[in-house]
């Protein structure tokens, strides 16, 4: 996909013009017959899912749903960072692709836009120079069975007082006909500082909360990510579905609430996933195959979402939890 603010220089323009024409972020896109959702978007319905992206979301999933299905209405996850909006989406375009949805959405393809690919303008097929957040709308009407996802949708109030652009009444009269379906994600805090004051907008949306999860549920999570991290990686975990799971545990019990650094934002389960990540990153540092005890044991040491005092304690729990098997792999873990 192109970059988000690709100009393509005009041999007629000089340097002089196209310096105004960036302070004014009037950023002109002069490439013809292109498709909006194309250069700008990405595609979710047709990604490559290794596994289920949105494990035990269930509930927010047919609550979206749902909202989708309302004539008028569109819908908005708010959450903490690091909870899994973006996940549920992938969700529902990973049900899509499987044919588990409603007849009604059965075909949908779900494109995520960044809003800062929104700014500027665009030349039409008939060369006429537009606002490409018009041109995007004008082509999701025309084209139909689109939902559009814009993460950190906050950013449509934010950039509609900066760059000139305003966005959030540009949408309103296809939100409002219910031509074009959206589904927003944000955060409570920027919820409430940016969005809740525009009542006309979200008028057009249906707030759905989504619940940092459990313990027990992020558990189940990382069981159901952890192939697709084999995947990206080409390293796989060494050890039996069994003492994966108690893997999983351990470091979701590490990185629980009150053993993480206030206010880092890092969250269930992108914590855990972080902290899972990382031990597949010392596998591959060192040509290694698998994930040992031993890459596991180097992520627990270099975790940054947790407290220092808590990554001690957690390090010796780990050699006593785990101490069998280390002594099967005659691994001492002091060398690390």
């Amino acid at each position: 996909m192109d970059e988000l603010f690709d100009i393509v220089e005009d041999e007629t323009l000089s340097l002089d013009d196209e310096t105004e024409n960036t302070k004014n972020n009037d950023i002109i896109d002069k490439t013809k017959n292109d498709s909006m959702l194309e250069k700008y978007g990405e595609n979710l319905s047709v990604k490559t899912y290794v596994t289920n992206p949105a494990i035990a979301r269930e509930k927010e999933i047919e609550k979206t749903i749902l909202t989708i299905l309302t004539p008028d209405k569109s819908a908005i996850l708010v959450g903490k960072a690091g909870i899994g909006k973006t996940a549920i989406v992938e969700g529902i375009a990973y049900r899509v692709q499987n044919d588990n949805v409603p007849d009604a959405l059965k075909g949908y393809n779900i494109i995520k836009v960044n809003t800062s690919s929104l700014l500027g303008t665009y030349i039409t097929e008939t060369g006429i120079e537009e606002l490409r957040i018009n041109v995007l709308l004008k082509e999701v009407e025309k084209e139909e069975k689109i939902i559009l996802f814009i993460d950190e949708i906050h950013t449509l109030v934010i950039e509609s007082r900066n760059s000139g652009v305003d966005f959030v009444n540009a949408m309103k009269p296809a939100l409002s006909r219910g031509d074009v379906k959206v589904i927003g994600a944000t955060t409570l805090d920027e919820y409430n500082q940016y969005l809740i004051r525009d009542k006309a907008f979200l008028r057009r949306f249906e707030k759905i909360d989504v619940a940092e999860p459990s313990a027990e549920t992020t558990v189940q999570i990382l069981m159901g990510s952890y192939p697709k991290i084999e995947k990206q990686t080409g390293v796989k975990l060494a050890y039996s579905s069994f003492v994966i799971e108690n893997i999983m545990k351990f470091i979701v019990n590490m990185t629980s609430e009150y053993k993480r650094v206030y206010e880092l934002g890092s969250r269930y389960p992108d914590n855990a996933l972080s902290l899972l990540s990382k031990a597949f990153s010392y596998a591959k540092f060192d040509n290694s195959q698998f994930v040992t005890f031993k890459h596991i044991y180097k992520a627990i040491m270099n975790c940054q979402s947790v407290y220092s005092d808590v990554i001690k304690k957690e390090a010796e729990a780990f050699k006593e939890e785990f101490k069998d098997f280390l002594e099967k792999e005659n691994v001492d873990l002091n060398d690390y």
